[in-house]
């Protein structure tokens, strides 16, 4: 009988052993061979983890040459508010210089950086939404270094929404800096696969494409339900936010607060005036929220913590949100703001919500285009 139980515990240690994924900054017997003598550039931040080291720490310690690190919204460390200016800096425990390309409206390094490597390394945990400003960096990396003539490397991670695609495909009238291209809400794509299609649809200015070469990662596929090792920003601190995060993210555009300011951003929503409410909270200047909307004012919402992930798995995503609280606050057009369709993407969702139609009813409108998009990334999926 113990016998048995040991020959059983082998198995289930196995078998867990397989299952673990492993992203491809691990698998350095494959991309270590490829950087021996070539200078270094890398856009990563603090998701850019290798076991419990960073990428960057990893290949100084083994001896590779990095001479610079390119940094996206939130700075190298993580830490800085959405949206906001991060400049230049040298980082204090490497030495090596690292470039904001948060800190012009351009996005993109200039051609003296560039000429200072021969390889651009990406290695980045992105979330798999198109307002994730993210891929928006990786897309404008790629375009210079089609330009420069440098080969990018992608050391790729899983994508913890990559098990849907969902919402509606974007209006390029709308292209922001929360939305670049003609994708869905929900794109369910790793940046590797994100980055073979930009190449494949000729998505870079003037029909441009880059050297590309990605290392996969392993033991995942695209209903791996992916639990990520580092918060990727300030205010997606957990599972429950990133999964909530395609929908709630849309009440930016609205005159309701997501719970920035609070330990649970994205897993609520509220205002003062959405009295009547059995939850409340009160946003402050905190890390990554320094100024969040309702500073100090005690806001009347919803609290969505207790929801359970395979409830949010089943809706995906989900316009329910946006509607009850513009129900409740019956404040008309008012309830919108103008960035509310740079992130939804399209001019035919307020007046839907307006007009008084279901989430489900608005969601069949756009059904059709995510069908031809599924379609459309299919010669690109790695997974």
């Amino acid at each position: 009988m113990k016998q048995i139980i040991l020959i059983l515990l082998f198995f289930f240690c196995l078998a867990n052993l397989q299952a673990k994924v492993v992203v491809g900054a691990e698998s350095t017997a494959e991309y270590f061979p490829l950087l021996k003598g070539r200078r270094i550039g890398i856009f990563t931040n603090h998701t850019g983890v290798v076991g419990n080291e960073h990428l960057v720490d990893l290949l100084k310690r083994e001896g590779f040459r990095v001479v610079v690190i390119f940094s996206p919204e939130h700075g190298f460390r993580g830490n800085a508010d959405a949206g906001e200016k991060v400049g230049d800096e040298t980082d204090a425990e490497t030495g090596i210089p690292v470039y904001s390309l948060y800190k012009n409206n351009t996005g993109k390094p200039d051609n003296r950086t560039l000429s200072e490597i021969d390889v651009l390394i990406i290695d980045i945990q992105d979330v798999g939404l198109r307002f994730y400003t993210y891929y928006i960096s990786m897309y404008k990396l790629m375009d210079a270094c089609a330009e420069n003539n440098k080969p990018v490397l992608i050391l790729d991670r899983p994508n913890p929404n990559g098990f849907y695609a969902d919402g509606p495909v974007l209006d390029m009238k709308y292209k922001s800096g929360v939305g670049y291209l003609p994708i869905p809400v929900v794109h369910g794509m790793t940046l590797g696969e994100l980055a073979q299609m930009i190449n494949g649809e000729k998505w870079l200015p003037q029909g441009r494409t880059c050297k590309l070469q990605i290392i996969k990662c392993k033991n995942y596929s695209h209903e791996t339900r992916y639990r990520l090792p580092v918060p990727p920003s300030p205010n997606l601190p957990n599972m429950k936010s990133v999964y909530l995060y395609p929908s709630i993210c849309l009440f930016e555009g609205t005159s309701v607060s997501l719970g920035r300011g609070t330990a649970f951003p994205f897993q609520v929503y509220g205002s003062p005036d959405m009295k009547g409410c059995g939850f409340s909270f009160i946003p402050r200047s905190i890390p990554g929220a320094k100024n969040p909307p309702f500073l100090n004012r005690e806001c009347y919402g919803v609290d969505l913590r207790n929801v359970p992930d395979e409830t949010i798995w089943k809706e995906g995503f989900n316009l329910q949100y946006i509607i009850d609280a513009y129900n409740h606050l019956q404040t008309g057009e008012k309830f919108f703001t103008p960035f509310f369709e740079k992130l939804i993407g399209a001019d035919y969702v307020r007046t839907m919500i307006m007009e008084g139609k279901t989430a489900e009813e608005i969601k069949t409108k756009w059904r059709p285009d995510v069908d031809k998009f599924i379609i459309r990334r299919k010669p690109y999926l790695l997974y």
